[in-house]
């Protein structure tokens, strides 16, 4: 669930996230809310800016200079995770970025609880500016 503010500018800010992650028996919860953390930023800056294009047959974004990723001000302001009680009398897994893929579904999705504007496209870059 990410909640998301869109001020009169366009200009948005992601005051909450809540995730849910059944990645079976937890021996380090801590370990696994970073990695789900982690992974709610990466999918925000997915969304928000991640985006590759070719010019003459090259990609353009060849360095961090010019491939832009999340700051903290892009950052979610908070991000609760919430660990579902895995079974350790069954085989152990793990923990990976399951936390990616939904993130930019539901900030589009709470863009438009916020706006009534539909996101159809991503990167969502300056699609809300004004």
């Amino acid at each position: 669930m990410v909640e998301a503010a869109v001020d009169a500018k366009g200009e948005l800010t992601i005051p909450r996230v809540d995730m849910a992650v059944d990645c079976g028996a937890t021996v380090n919860p801590d370990r696994v809310r970073s990695q789900m953390e982690g992974a709610c930023v990466m999918g925000v800056g997915l969304a928000m800016l991640g985006e590759i294009s070719f010019k003459g047959g090259r990609v353009e974004q060849d360095n961090f200079n010019s491939y832009e990723v999340p700051r903290m001000t892009e950052a979610p302001r908070e991000i609760r995770v919430h660990i579902i009680p895995g079974d350790y009398s069954k085989p152990m897994g793990g923990v990976g970025e399951p936390g990616v893929p939904p993130i930019p579904p539901a900030l589009c999705n709470a863009i438009f609880a916020a706006t009534g504007k539909r996101i159809r496209r991503l990167p969502i870059r300056d699609q809300l500016k004004v």
